[in-house]
C-alpha cells in the first residue's frame, strides 16, 4: 500500500475512534425481548408452508412487542404492533439486539425472480423504514412473478465507529446469511434468485458469497467487499457495481491495512476496473437513494433481477 492510502486510512480509524462515544450514545438503547421460538427449516414455499412460517414470526413479533410495552418503551412496542400486521410476511423475526427479521415482499410461493437486500450500517429495528420502503418499491418495479426479501439478519455498524471500517461485523454475519440463502434456495429451487447488497452489507455478501445458488450479487453503494477481485469472492454469480454520482462513499478509501489484531479498510473500490465487476449506471442520487421510486438505479437493479441487462452497462470501468 503506497504511503498516502495508508494514512488516510489510519486517519480514518483514528476518526471513527474519538466518534465512537457520541454515535455510541445517540444509538437507541437496548429494548429487551423474548428470544425466538426454534423454526424448522423452510422446504417448501407452498402457501400453507409459507402461512404457517409467517404465524411463527407474527407471535414472535407480538411476544417482543408485550415485552417492550412492559419495559416502557411505547415507541418501540408501536413499531411492533405494525409489523405484525396479518399482511405483513416475516419469515423470521428476533427482537433482540437490536433486532433481526426477514420480512417478505410480494407472493413468494409464486415468485420466479427473488432478491434478497442486505442493508449496511445503522440498520435496526428502530431504523427499519428505509429498508422496508426500498423492499417494497423494488418489489412494485419488479411487478408480479416477483418476490423481494428484506434481510436484516446480523447486528449492522455504526456509519461512525471502528466496525464499519473492518470486516468483523460481516466474517459474524457470513454465516447466517449463507444459511438463509442455503433455505430459499431448497424452497425455491427454481426460481432465479440475486442478491443485493448495500453499503456495508456488501462486506457481508463478500464474506458469504462462496458457493451461495445466486445468479447475481449487485453492489450499490459499496466501500468494498473485502476481496480484491470479483474472482476472490469465489462465486459463479455475475457482479456488478454501480455507485451514485451525490454517493459521499466515494469519498471512502479503498485500502486495507492489516494490524496485528485486526484488518482495517475493505479492500479495492468496486467500480475499478481493477475489481472486474460489470458495472451499471446509477444516477446522481446519494448513498440511500438507489431503490427510490423512479431513480435509475432502482430500474437498473431490477433489470438485473429479471435476467436483463441493465442500461449503460459495461464491465470493469466507470458508467
Amino acid at each position: 500500500m503506497s504511503p498516502r492510502p495508508r494514512r488516510t486510512l489510519i486517519a480514518a480509524l483514528v476518526i471513527a475512534s474519538v466518534a465512537v462515544p457520541v454515535s455510541g450514545a445517540a444509538r437507541p438503547s437496548a429494548v429487551p425481548a423474548p428470544a425466538p421460538a426454534a423454526l424448522a427449516p423452510l422446504r417448501t414455499a407452498i402457501p400453507a408452508a409459507l402461512a404457517e412460517r409467517y404465524a411463527a414470526g407474527r407471535d414472535g413479533i407480538l411476544a417482543a412487542e408485550r415485552t417492550a410495552a412492559g419495559h416502557g418503551d411505547r415507541k418501540r412496542a408501536a413499531a411492533l404492533r405494525a409489523m405484525a400486521d396479518p399482511a405483513r410476511h416475516f419469515l423470521s423475526f428476533d427482537g433482540r439486539d437490536g433486532g433481526r427479521a426477514a420480512e417478505v415482499f410480494g407472493d413468494l410461493s409464486r415468485a420466479e425472480r427473488i432478491a434478497v437486500l442486505v442493508p449496511g450500517s445503522d440498520t435496526s429495528l428502530d431504523r427499519y423504514g428505509r429498508l422496508r420502503a426500498g423492499a417494497a418499491a423494488l418489489q412494485r418495479e419488479l411487478g408480479g412473478r416477483s418476490a423481494v426479501v428484506a434481510w436484516l439478519g446480523y447486528r449492522t455498524p455504526g456509519t461512525v465507529s471502528p466496525e464499519v471500517l473492518t470486516p468483523g461485523r460481516a466474517d459474524d454475519a457470513a454465516p447466517a446469511l449463507r444459511r438463509f440463502m442455503a433455505e430459499l434456495a431448497a424452497a425455491k429451487p427454481t426460481a432465479r434468485t440475486s442478491l443485493l447488497c448495500h453499503s456495508y452489507g456488501s462486506v457481508v455478501c463478500g464474506r458469504a458469497a462462496h458457493g451461495l445458488e445466486v445468479a447475481d450479487i449487485v453492489l450499490y453503494g459499496s466501500p468494498g467487499t473485502g476481496a480484491d477481485t470479483t474472482a476472490g469472492l469465489r462465486s459463479r454469480a455475475t457482479v456488478w457495481a454501480g455507485r451514485g454520482a451525490g454517493d459521499w462513499v466515494a469519498d471512502v478509501p479503498h485500502a486495507r491495512l492489516q494490524l496485528p489484531f485486526t484488518t482495517v479498510g475493505l479492500g479495492p473500490d468496486p467500480l475499478s476496473p481493477e475489481f472486474g465487476a460489470r458495472i451499471f449506471a446509477a444516477g446522481d442520487g446519494g448513498h440511500s437513494d438507489y431503490l427510490k421510486p423512479g431513480s435509475a438505479s432502482l430500474e437498473n437493479i431490477a433489470r438485473i433481477v429479471s435476467g436483463r441487462t441493465p442500461h449503460d452497462a459495461g464491465e470493469g470501468s466507470r458508467a
